[in-house]
C-alpha cells in the first residue's frame, strides 16, 4: 500500500504526526510513505524508518515572492512530483486549505478531517472522504485516529511512539558530566517564559551541582542564552543543526522547556522534561510520551491562544507568568531528576 501524508509545519506539528506513522506501520508493516513537508522541517522525517520519500517544499519562502518561485520552476517541480505515483490513500494531516489543495493535486484518494472537526471550513471540501474526529482531543491523539480511520485499523491507545530513538542509538553518551538543557526560545512571546525566572532556576540548579546547557537559534536567543548562561555558570552552546540538538537533548539528564518544537523533540525520545506553558493549553498541544511534566500558569484568561498578551505593552512580560515561579519549576523538576527512566 502507498500513502502520501501531507503535514508540511510546523516542527512540533511534524514531530506530532510520527506516533501515527509508528502506529500505520504496525497495521501495515509492508506500507510505503511519502511524505510532503516543508524543508526547514524535514530532518525528523529522515529518523523514522517509515518515510521512503520526501517531498519538500518551501511555502513560507514561496509565497513572500510567488512570481520568482513560478519562475525558478519551484510550483511546476513540486507538481511533478506530487503526479508521479498514484497513492492508495492521501491524508492531509495538516488540515489547512494549503494541505488540501496539495493533496488534490497528488493522484489518491484523499482523506481529512469533516466539517465541525477541522479548523477550516474549505478543507473539508477537497477530501473523497472526511472523518469526525473529537476536536478536544490532544493532536496527537487526533491524528492518531485519523490515521486509524483512513487506514481501516482499530483506533490505537496506550503509550506513543515516535519511532526515532533507534536512529540516535550511535549517539548515545557515555560521559559523565550531568547537564540540564534549557529550552528557552520559542515564536511567540506570550510562550516565553521571564529571563529573571530563567535565571533564578539555573542558579539553583547549579548549586545542586548539574550544568546548564543552552541552545539558540537566533541572535536574540542567543543574547538571552548569554545572560542566563552568566547568572548560573551555563554554557551557550554553538550555532546547532536540528541533529546536533537532537544528541544534546538525548544525552541531558532533564530538559525545561517552554512550548516549543525542541520541547516536542525532547518527548521523542522520552528525555525527561518539564514544560512550562502560558498563553497555549498544555492537554491539547502538550508534549506527550514518557517522563513528561507539564507546569501551566493559573490565570483567569489562560490558555489564551494568542500571540500577544492584551494585558501588556510592548515587550512586558504577561502577568499570568507571575504564578509560575522558578521555587514552583523546581519543586515540579525534582521528581525527574532522581533518575533518568527508559
Amino acid at each position: 500500500m502507498k500513502l502520501l501524508i501531507v503535514k508540511t509545519s510546523s516542527l512540533g506539528d511534524v514531530i506530532h504526526t510520527l506516533p501515527a506513522l509508528t502506529d500505520a506501520l504496525h497495521a501495515y508493516p509492508d506500507l510505503e510513505v511519502d511524505w510532503l513537508v516543508e524543508k526547514n522541517f524535514s530532518e525528523p522525517l529522515r529518523w523514522h524508518k517509515g518515510v521512503k520519500r520526501i517531498i519538500e517544499v518551501e511555502f513560507r519562502k514561496w509565497r513572500k515572492a510567488p512570481w520568482q518561485a513560478w519562475q525558478q520552476g519551484h510550483w511546476q517541480s513540486l507538481y511533478t512530483q506530487l503526479r508521479e505515483n498514484r497513492y492508495d490513500i492521501i491524508i492531509d494531516a495538516q488540515g489547512l486549505s494549503k494541505s488540501a489543495i496539495m493533496a488534490f493535486l497528488a493522484k489518491g484518494k484523499r482523506h481529512g478531517l469533516a466539517m465541525g472537526s477541522s479548523r477550516d471550513p474549505v478543507a473539508p471540501w477537497l477530501y473523497h472522504q472526511r472523518h469526525v474526529i473529537d476536536s478536544q482531543l490532544h493532536a496527537i491523539e487526533r491524528v492518531r485516529q485519523l490515521f486509524a480511520k483512513a487506514l481501516g485499523y482499530p483506533a490505537p491507545s496506550g503509550v506513543v511512539d515516535y519511532g526515532v530513538q533507534d536512529f540516535f542509538n550511535p549517539y548515545l553518551s557515555t560521559q559523565t558530566t550531568q547537564y540540564i538543557v534549557f529550552l528557552h526560545g520559542t515564536t511567540w512571546d506570550t510562550k516565553l517564559w521571564p529571563l529573571s525566572e530563567w535565571q533564578a532556576l539555573g542558579q539553583k540548579l547549579n548549586l545542586a551541582g548539574y550544568q546548564i546547557r543552552l541552545p539558540w537559534g537566533n541572535a536574540i536567543e542567543k543574547e538571552r542564552a548569554e545572560m542566563i548562561a552568566k547568572s548560573c555558570n551555563g554554557q551557550v552552546l554553538p550555532a546547532l543543526n536540528l541533529r546536533e540538538v537532537a544528541v544534546e537533548l538525548i544525552n541531558a539528564k532533564a530538559v525545561v522547556a517552554v512550548d516549543t518544537g525542541l520541547g516536542h523533540l525532547a518527548a521523542a525520545f522520552s528525555v525527561p522534561t518539564l514544560s512550562l506553558y502560558g498563553a497555549t493549553d498544555a492537554h491539547k498541544t502538550g508534549t506527550r510520551g514518557r517522563n513528561q511534566q507539564h507546569l501551566s500558569v493559573h490565570y483567569h484568561c489562560a490558555p489564551c491562544l494568542r500571540q500577544q498578551c492584551l494585558w501588556v505593552k510592548g515587550n512586558e512580560t504577561p502577568p499570568c507568568y507571575n504564578t509560575l515561579a522558578a521555587n514552583r519549576v523546581m519543586q515540579t523538576l525534582q521528581p525527574l531528576l532522581q533518575e533518568k527512566l527508559s
